[in-house]
């Protein structure tokens, strides 16, 4: 099952990618991410209340407030120079570099969590980080 909300990820990142080169145009891309980041504020704790998920907030450890809010910087990060990327350059190499993170989080995870990278795992991310250098150079 996880699968299926990964693949649907993978397609909402794709969309995310057109319909930001699209709206960027001509917009400072920090405002633009202001203004995404304000969307999905809303549409998060839409879904929060609908679910009722909001009755658990007071179980949240410190340990879980502090990598959640740190989580939430390196992503703000993320955009705001993903989209700084997407001004500058074109969807199709801005993109898949993007997704350089998926072998970078393999390595972070290997590293920090102690995940085991399997045979296929160090493959496919040797191969993430070679086709990354592909489009770059």
């Amino acid at each position: 099952m996880w699968w299926i909300y990964a693949l649907l990820s993978a397609l909402f990142a794709a969309l995310t990618a057109l319909f930001a080169k699209i709206g960027i145009k001509g917009v400072d891309t920090d405002l633009a991410t202001a203004i995404r980041t304000v969307v999905i504020i809303i549409l998060a704790w839409a879904i929060v209340f609908v679910k009722g998920s909001n009755n658990t907030i007071g179980s949240l450890t410190r340990q879980n407030w502090t990598f959640l809010i740190l989580s939430g910087c390196a992503t703000g990060l993320s955009w705001i120079c993903y989209f700084k990327a997407l001004q500058l350059g074109k969807v199709s190499q801005v993109a898949p570099v993007d997704k350089l993170s998926v072998a970078l989080s393999i390595i972070l995870a290997a590293v920090f969590l102690g995940e085991s990278i399997t045979l296929k795992t160090g493959i496919a991310a040797a191969l993430i980080i070679g086709g990354t250098f592909i489009l770059i150079f």
